[in-house]
């Protein structure tokens, strides 16, 4: 596959210096807190600081990733593909969002700054803090970059976790426990708040479900 030389040149030269102290959670969400180092001229570098927040793995199938909005041409080619051969077969999804915080100048020598910034991040105790090296005009790739190797390193944990529990296991519908799980979590939460009905409908939608929970839907507006 051809990668454009821009992101081939971040890759490069990111340097993943500090990575949290432990990995994504399988059951709940993770806030990562990280800063990204990148020069400007020598002894003068920008830091950026902000959150990743990591939602809770879901456990999905070809099938339901048809169905989510925001894949290309060809990435939406390739899940059709595999959807037709290996409907049900199970998989994790990782979802993020980057939450940005502050920019900063620094007229520091690098190793002295990430230095400081270790000191810091030691005396906060914050076991889910990383200092990522990266590039200037490319800082958010450098970012992503970051958030590949967080997630291939925490995948055998998640997987692990979620095999213990059996929510691996895909019923005679071609549906994961863990997705009848999440349902029933978002039945819970539409009881309480009526405005989330439309993330309901979307879950069910998107694993062809709606048919199945529809009398249930319905009751929630009859109370």
């Amino acid at each position: 596959m051809d990668i454009d030389p821009r992101v081939k040149y971040a890759i490069e030269r990111t340097k993943v210096i500090r990575f949290p102290r432990q990995n994504l959670a399988t059951f709940g969400n993770t806030i990562i807190s990280y800063y990204v180092v990148t020069g400007l001229t020598e002894n003068v570098n920008v830091v950026r600081d902000g959150n990743v927040i990591a939602e809770r793995p879901r456990i999905v199938t070809p099938s339901y990733l048809t169905s989510l909005e925001g894949f290309s041409e060809q990435s939406s080619k390739y899940l059709q593909a595999m959807a037709e051969n290996f409907p049900h077969e199970p998989g994790i999804f990782y979802r993020y969002k980057n939450e940005p915080k502050e920019m900063n100048i620094v007229s520091e020598p690098t190793a002295a700054l990430i230095n400081k910034l270790n000191e810091r991040i030691e005396e906060e105790n914050n076991p889910l803090s990383a200092i990522i090296r990266g590039v200037e005009e490319l800082w958010d790739v450098s970012l992503m970059i970051f958030i590949y190797e967080l997630t291939r390193g925490s995948v055998y944990t998640n997987i692990t976790d979620f095999q213990r529990r059996g929510f691996l296991d895909i019923d005679s519908t071609g549906v994961p426990k863990d997705a009848r799980n999440f349902i029933e979590e978002l039945f819970g939460l539409v009881n309480k708040d009526i405005s989330r009905a439309p993330e309901l409908v979307n879950e069910l939608n998107r694993w062809g479900l709606f048919e199945e929970y529809q009398d249930r839907f319905f009751a929630l507006f009859r109370k």
